[in-house]
């Protein structure tokens, strides 16, 4: 199990992708590989779910790991839930396992989501409205987030604008209206007793994120998906005031390396006082690590 006492920092946000890397049949290598332009990262295809723990094992860095199933909108093959899951559990001296299921999958979608819960003692579940074409106040989801509030589990949600489908013909398929995080106002609303927690500063949505997270006491950030040093000044203001308890470390591995978050984060105005609170400590209370 993680060592809290040794591991310097929990990453809130990393994917896993399959050994085979891509499926170039189904049109997912393209999109990969479109995706690592946008992000400029350093590598062809993915790293493996064991290649990402040794990686985070060499940083000293815990990470909570999670593939997308997204397979009603775009027609990718999705990578299995109960895969990652037991992958993780080799690794779990620095993975926690989450989940992901597409919410169109209905009645199905929740049977899983008990099983995952029950039998693999994943901790959340990964959404990405844009992604997976839906609005998170649709009702659709509503019996998959039962589950998740009937078992305590997080609910990580992508929002505001995304590098998947970015740059492609018609943005790929996805639509970003999906990803407004006011829209995570209702589900906080009809669900306060379920973490939730709003992946990436939310651009061009960001006081919306800020907003819920401050009005609804289940609501958290995670700040993923951008090198701190483009952070908004009013993410940064936040983060060192009023949502200092509710602000996680979060890169969006592969596409961002947790050692080049966490050296720019360094050289942003954050107190001395609050670098803990979101590099460890606020995600070692949201997931119950001790």
């Amino acid at each position: 199990m993680i060592d809290l006492s040794k591991i310097r920092a929990i990453d809130f946000h990393t994917h896993a992708e399959e050994a085979c890397g891509c499926h170039a049949d189904d049109g997912y290598d393209e999109l990969q590989s479109t995706m690592a332009r946008y992000f400029r990262a350093a590598w062809e295809h993915p790293p493996t779910v064991p290649e990402t723990a040794e990686h985070y094992r060499k940083q000293n860095v815990a990470a909570v790991i999670f593939p997308v199933d997204a397979e009603h909108e775009t027609g990718y093959r999705r990578y299995s839930n109960e895969e990652v899951a037991e992958l993780a559990a080799e690794y779990n001296d620095v993975l926690i396992p989450f989940s992901s299921i597409d919410p169109h999958k209905g009645k199905m979608g929740v049977r899983e989501a008990r099983r995952m819960i029950e039998h693999y003692g994943v901790k959340g579940f990964k959404f990405h409205p844009t992604y997976q074409g839906f609005y998170p106040n649709d009702r659709l989801a509503y019996p998959l987030y039962e589950v998740l509030a009937e078992y305590g589990a997080i609910a990580l949600f992508h929002t505001g604008q995304t590098g998947v489908g970015s740059g492609m013909r018609g943005g790929n398929g996805m639509r970003l209206k999906f990803s407004n995080p006011i829209h995570l106002d209702d589900v906080a609303v009809d669900f306060p007793d379920m973490p939730i927690v709003m992946a990436h500063p939310s651009f061009p949505w960001q006081e919306e994120a800020l907003a819920v997270a401050t009005h609804k006491p289940n609501v958290y950030i995670d700040m993923s998906g951008w090198s701190p040093k483009y952070f908004p000044p009013l993410l940064v203001r936040y983060a060192n005031t009023l949502l200092k308890d509710k602000m996680l470390f979060g890169s969006d591995w592969p596409m961002i390396s947790p050692e080049r978050w966490l050296a720019d984060f360094e050289k942003i105005d954050i107190k001395d006082e609050v670098r803990p609170l979101i590099l460890k400590d606020n995600a070692v209370k949201l997931l119950k690590l001790s």
